[in-house]
């Protein structure tokens, strides 16, 4: 109602009750105008979780490094004992020197899922995994052990320097292999992928194709890259395709007869 009307009908008013009635009206309408206005300013519960999903309907994109998440340490939600086998592995992960961190189970529904995840924050020689890496400890188990016996050795004998920093671009993620219906092994933690290496001596090496001159740096990334079939089973990167056109996707993709794609 319009202030000027409002006014009105309270002067015309003969009686001091009528007075009070018509105020309380009023303020009334005010309240309520107000509240229509906060209901529509305010995002429904369906439109605020509506994105909570989103991550599973796009294709795989290696920049995306994993969405964001709640991810507790185990020990402060009483999981239950670990398998003999996931006890082995944290074992190896201890004898190889890799920082890790126990996290609660992650169950994102359909192939979303790690049993046992581990958080990987650092490598055997004090080398950075930035961000740190959500896996599984078996496929933390495979990387730790290439980073060490494979790309930290051909580092240093290549450019005189360790590694600093491992820059990965996914680790676990929900979500399937681009342009397919098939879930992608990042969706079990078996799967990393590695956009460039960071030396102690301030090279910065992005995996993608080389120039014709970058000598040491192609000779760095084809090696490691050839050599980590003997680690994983899957070995993917520059040259594959369009998609892997500026890392190293590395799982463990378990296949019959043993079969290896290195590609």
């Amino acid at each position: 109602m319009p202030v000027q009307a409002s006014r009105k009908v309270l002067l015309q008013a003969k009686h001091p009750a009528r007075i009070v009635l018509l105020a309380s009206a009023l303020i009334g309408l005010v309240s309520l105008a107000a509240c229509g206005r906060a209901e529509q300013a305010r995002p429904s519960a369906s439109v605020t979780k509506s994105g909570a999903g989103l991550q599973r309907l796009v294709p795989s994109n290696p920049m995306m490094v994993g969405y964001p998440r709640l991810s507790l340490p185990m020990s402060q939600l009483g999981a239950e004992t670990m398998p003999a086998d996931e006890v082995a592995c944290r074992r190896e992960l201890k004898r190889l020197g890799v920082t890790y961190q126990d996290l609660a189970p992650i169950n994102d529904g359909g192939a979303c899922s790690i049993d046992y995840p581990v958080k990987v924050s650092q490598l055997s020689g004090g080398i950075n995994m930035a961000p740190a890496a959500t896996l599984s400890c078996d496929m933390a188990v495979a990387f730790a052990s290439w980073t060490k016996n494979e790309l930290a050795p051909n580092a240093r004998r290549r450019y005189w320097s360790g590694v600093k920093t491992i820059h990965q671009g996914s680790s676990y993620s929900c979500r399937r292999i681009n342009r397919t219906n098939v879930a992608s092994e990042h969706s079990k933690g078996n799967a990393l992928d590695v956009m460039r290496i960071e030396l102690n001596n301030g090279r910065d090496i992005k995996v993608e194709k080389q120039g014709l001159f970058a000598f040491r740096a192609r000779g760095l990334l084809n090696t490691v890259r050839a050599d980590g079939c003997d680690y994983f089973t899957t070995v993917l990167g520059p040259g594959y395709n369009a998609d892997h056109a500026d890392h190293f996707h590395f799982d463990i993709k378990d296949r019959r007869n043993g079969y290896r794609a290195c590609r």
